[in-house]
C-alpha cells in the first residue's frame, strides 16, 4: 500500500474515533510548496461543509485525533501533522526517506503495481499504410502506444503489441497508378517479371520514398482530374479481386518494401510488434459479418450497406458498410479487425482489453464502430478502450501525407540525429559511439516532445528545444542521468561505499547524520511509484515525464550545490546513495516512456 493510501486510511481511522460520519469523499495531494507538508488533506473543509461548522476548528480537531493515533501505533513515518488554515498537513520523516532510497536501490521492480495484474491487454498502435509514407502522426501512436505498452506491463499484464495495416484501398491504387505512370527503370511491370522483387540495387528506404511520392501524386491527380479518378478507381477494383497480373506484380513489390522499411523505423524507435493485422486479411471478415445482420443492424441505401447510428445514439451518425461497388469501408474492416482480435488462438479468447492508439480525427467513426460491435456481441462492453492523440504540428502548420510537402517521420528522425550528431562531435568518443548516442538521443527527443503533455491535444513541436540538453526535454533527462553515472564512476574510483549491481544492503555508512538536512531530491524520489500508477490509470504517461523533468531539476541544483564524493565526508556515502537512487528512478522513469539512456553523452 502507498503512502497516499496509508495516509486516506489514518484520516478515516481519526473520523471514526470522532464519531464523525467518514462516508465522504475527500483528497489526500502533495501542496504545490514543499514547505506546507509532503501531503495535504482537504478532508477538513468537505466535512465542514456537510455538517455546516468552522472548518479551520473541525482541522484542529483531526489533527489532535490523528497525532493520539500516531502516537499510540509508534509509526516512525511521519515526522509531525498540522493544521494550517482549513488543511491537515503531513510532513514524512527523516526515516522514510531514508528507508525510501533503501527501497529504490535494492528492489528493481521499484515503481511496478498489480493495477492490470492477470490481465491480457493487446494494444495496437502505430497503423502506417504500405503504399503510404510513414509520417509524424505515425510518430505520435507509436511514442504513445509503446509507453502504455510499457505501463500495462508494469502494472503486471500480459501485453500483445499490435500493429494494423492498410494494405488495400484507394490509396494503394492512388500510388500504384502513378508507379505505372511513372516506373522506375527496373520495375516489374508485366506478368511474371521481378515477382515482386525488382530494382534490388536501390536501397530499401529510396525504393519507399519513391512510392511515397507516387502516392502523394496520385492522390492529388485524385482529387484535381476526373480521367485520373477513374482509372484510379478501376485499379483500386482490380486490387480487390486480384484480376490484373501486373497490377499485382506492382502490389507485392511495393507492400514488401514498403513494410520492410517500417521494420526499419520501428528498431530504431525500439518496438517490436507480437501481432500484424492487415486490411486485405480482415475486410472479407467484416464483410460477412456485415452481410448477416442486414435488416438486423444494417440497411441498404442506394446501392449501400449502411448503419443509421444516431437511431441508437443521438450523438451517432450515418455511416456506410459496404460502398454501391460492394467494397467494404473502414468501418467494415474494423468490424473484421476488432472481432479477430478476440478470436486469436494465442489469446485463449482471455483478452481482456483491446485498445487502440489513433488521431483524434478517427474518434466519431470509431464510436459507431463500436456501436455496432456491441450490438453484435454485447460482451465486449467495458474491453474496448481508443485512446486518441492530437496532431503535431511544426512552424508552418499541420502536415499532410497527401501533400507534396510532406514531412515524414523519417526524415525528422534523421535530421534530429544529424542536428545531435553536430553536438557531440567534438566528444572523445569512437565515431561508432557517436552515431550510436545520437540516435538515441534522437529518438528521446521526440519520444519525449510527444509524450510530456495530455495525449488529446495538438502538439506543436520545437525542434531547438527538443533537442536541447537543458530544460524541459528528452536529452536534458539523459544527460541528467549520464551525469548520475559519471559521479557513481568517481566514487568506485576512489572506493567510496556504494551498493554493487545487482545491489546488496547499503553500509550503515550511507545513513545521514542525524542533522542532515532532506533535499528535495528525496522528497521527489519516493512520489515516482505514484506518478507510474496514475499513469496507468488514466492512460497518460505524460504524469511521468513531467514528474521526471521537475526531478532532474532537483537533482542538478542538489549537484551545483554539493559536493557529492569526497572521502573526509561522513555524509558522502549518502550523497553516493541518493545519487545511485536517482539513476535508478530516472532509467525507469524513461524506460516507461520508451526511451533508451546513454551511458554517456
Amino acid at each position: 500500500m502507498e503512502i497516499k493510501d496509508e495516509i486516506k486510511n489514518l484520516i478515516k481511522k481519526a473520523l471514526k474515533n470522532l464519531n464523525i460520519d467518514s462516508g465522504i469523499d475527500f483528497s489526500v495531494e502533495h501542496p504545490a510548496d514543499l514547505k506546507m507538508g509532503d501531503y495535504s488533506s482537504n478532508v477538513a473543509m468537505v466535512l465542514a461543509k456537510k455538517q455546516k461548522s468552522n472548518p479551520r476548528d473541525l482541522a484542529e480537531k483531526i489533527v489532535i485525533q490523528l497525532k493520539s493515533d500516531l502516537e499510540d501505533s509508534k509509526r516512525s513515518d511521519f515526522e509531525r501533522v498540522e493544521a494550517q488554515n482549513s488543511f491537515i498537513n503531513f510532513y514524512l520523516s527523516s526515516k522514510f526517506f531514508r528507508d525510501n532510497i533503501k527501497k529504490i536501490i535494492k528492489n528493481k521492480n521499484y515503481a511496478k503495481n498489480d493495477l492490470f495484474k492477470g490481465k491480457k491487454v493487446m494494444i495496437e498502435y502505430t497503423q502506417p499504410n504500405p503504399f503510404k509514407p510513414f509520417h509524424i502522426g505515425h510518430l505520435m501512436s507509436n511514442a504513445i502506444g509503446e509507453s502504455l505498452s510499457r505501463l500495462f506491463e508494469a502494472g503486471g499484464a500480459k501485453v500483445v503489441r499490435a500493429n494494423y495495416q492498410g494494405d488495400i484501398g484507394p490509396h494503394v491504387a492512388k500510388a500504384i497508378y502513378m508507379i505505372m505512370k511513372n516506373p522506375l527503370p527496373t520495375l516489374p511491370l508485366t506478368k511474371g517479371e521481378g515477382k515482386g522483387g525488382g530494382v534490388s540495387e536501390m536501397s530499401i528506404s529510396i525504393q519507399a520514398e519513391y512510392i511515397g511520392e507516387c502516392y502523394s501524386k496520385g492522390s492529388n491527380l485524385y482529387n484535381t482530374d476526373e480521367n485520373a479518378k477513374r482509372e484510379i478507381d478501376e485499379i483500386n477494383k482490380k486490387i480487390y479481386e486480384r484480376s490484373d497480373p501486373k497490377i499485382n506484380d506492382i502490389y507485392a513489390w511495393g507492400r514488401k518494401i514498403t513494410l520492410e522499411a517500417f521494420e526499419e523505423v520501428y528498431k530504431i524507435l525500439g518496438t517490436k510488434f507480437d501481432k500484424y493485422y492487415f486490411e486485405s486479411g480482415v475486410a472479407k471478415i467484416g464483410e460477412k459479418i456485415v452481410k448477416a445482420h442486414v435488416s438486423k443492424i444494417f440497411e441498404k441505401s442506394d446501392g449501400a450497406i449502411i448503419f443509421r447510428g444516431e437511431k441508437y445514439d443521438s450523438k451517432l451518425h450515418t455511416r456506410v458498410f459496404l460502398n454501391s461497388q460492394g467494397l467494404p469501408t473502414y468501418e467494415t474492416k474494423e468490424l473484421g479487425l476488432t472481432m479477430s482480435k478476440f478470436k486469436a488462438g494465442f489469446l485463449s479468447r482471455k483478452l481482456n482489453l483491446s485498445a487502440v492508439v489513433t488521431a483524434v480525427e478517427q474518434a466519431e467513426y470509431m464510436k459507431v464502430v463500436e456501436q455496432v460491435l456491441y450490438l453484435i456481441k454485447p460482451e465486449l462492453k467495458g474491453k474496448l478502450k481508443h485512446i486518441t492523440h492530437g496532431m503535431m504540428q511544426l512552424v508552418g502548420g499541420k502536415m499532410s501525407s497527401r501533400k507534396g510537402n510532406v514531412i515524414t517521420g523519417e526524415s525528422l528522425l534523421c535530421d534530429t540525429q544529424k542536428e545531435i550528431i553536430e553536438r557531440v562531435k567534438d566528444r572523445n568518443f569512437p565515431e561508432e559511439e557517436k552515431k550510436r548516442i545520437s540516435e538515441i538521443v534522437s529518438v528521446a527527443a521526440l519520444k519525449y516532445s510527444i509524450l510530456k503533455q495530455a495525449i488529446g491535444g495538438n502538439i506543436i513541436f520545437d525542434f531547438e528545444k527538443s533537442i536541447s540538453f537543458e530544460g524541459d526535454s528528452g536529452p536534458y533527462l539523459q544527460y541528467s542521468y549520464t551525469r548520475a553515472k559519471s559521479i557513481l564512476e568517481k566514487a568506485r574510483t576512489e572506493n567510496i561505499n556504494l551498493a554493487t549491481e545487482p545491489p546488496s544492503d547499503i553500509n550503515l555508512a550511507t545513513e545521514p547524520p542525524s542533522d542532515w538536512e532532506i533535499t528535495e531530491v528525496e522528497k521527489m524520489l519516493y512520489r515516482f511509484p505514484e506518478m507510474v500508477l496514475r499513469s496507468a490509470k488514466e492512460y497518460e504517461p505524460h504524469y511521468i515525464a513531467n514528474y521526471l523533468i521537475e526531478l532532474a531539476r532537483a537533482f542538478n541544483t542538489f549537484y551545483g550545490q554539493t559536493k557529492i564524493v569526497d572521502k573526509n565526508d561522513p555524509t558522502s556515502p549518502y550523497k553516493i546513495a541518493l545519487t545511485q537512487a536517482f539513476s535508478i528512478v530516472v532509467k525507469n522513469g524513461l524506460f516507461l516512456l520508451g526511451i533508451k539512456v546513454p551511458e554517456k553523452m
